[in-house]
């Protein structure tokens, strides 16, 4: 065998065995060999309702690619001076489900998309166990442009960016919206609380409803999260599932 195609076959199954450990770990015991995937019709009753409330941000109904092109230019906070490259989201663009997180970090700077390295790929891991992939849902975070080493985004830098956010879900026009970690949750839900005490509750923002979880940064030091995780993500698997049909 090829040593090409050798180390292709290892991590493919090396990919195959994290997500398994990862399933074991939330509690889940059994796997369908064929699950039948949440898929992504729209409901069109859901999804005006989410434009009408998000309405008055927008007066015309933009696309990604024209928020894109506004960040590019954008001057609203102090991040844009060292920003190398700015990352609106990534994802399906008439997504049912958007995820929200803070802010990039130099590994999604550089990738052009949100949630890079072992924090993404734990991310595509909780995805896979929904049935879903980036393909399925949008994935972007509060803050476009990268805080200078990694830190945490501080209040001005949230508002000034939050008007992106809101043009963002009314060009796609979610159903729900999995907010991920504390920075985010608190900010879109403008509470003052920890994500303990505020996850695996509904919750609501701009009128869509939202549903709160831990970061998957926070998983990987705390791996005993991630049954939690699955309890939440459960909840919006329902959800989904309840207004498909």
């Amino acid at each position: 065998m090829p040593d090409k195609l050798y180390q292709e076959c290892r991590a493919l199954i090396s990919g195959c065995r994290a997500i398994f450990e990862d399933l074991r770990e939330a509690g889940i015991d059994t796997l369908a060999l064929s699950p039948k995937r949440i898929t992504v019709p729209v409901n069109v009753s859901n999804k005006d309702q989410t434009s009408q409330v998000l309405a008055n941000t927008s007066s015309n109904q933009e696309t990604l690619v024209e928020i894109q092109k506004d960040l590019d230019n954008c001057q609203r906070c102090d991040l844009r001076e060292e920003c190398r490259q700015t990352v609106l989201g990534v994802g399906n663009t008439n997504a049912r489900l958007v995820l929200v997180g803070d802010a990039p970090d130099s590994q999604a700077e550089r990738q052009e998309e949100p949630f890079a390295g072992a924090a993404g790929q734990l991310l595509d891991r909780i995805l896979y166990a929904m049935k879903l992939t980036r393909e399925d849902v949008y994935i972007c975070n509060q803050v476009k442009c990268r805080p200078p080493n990694d830190r945490e985004p501080v209040e001005a830098e949230i508002t000034s960016c939050e008007s992106f956010l809101k043009r963002q879900l009314v060009a796609i026009s979610p159903e729900i919206i999995l907010s991920l970690g504390l920075i985010a949750t608190q900010a879109l839900l403008q509470i003052d609380a920890p994500i303990s005490s505020l996850r695996g509750r509904w919750q609501s923002y701009a009128g869509i409803p939202l549903m709160p979880t831990f970061h998957p940064a926070y998983l990987l030091v705390n791996p005993a999260g991630k049954h939690q995780v699955w309890e939440d993500v459960k909840q919006v698997m329902h959800r989904l599932q309840d207004t498909q049909t």
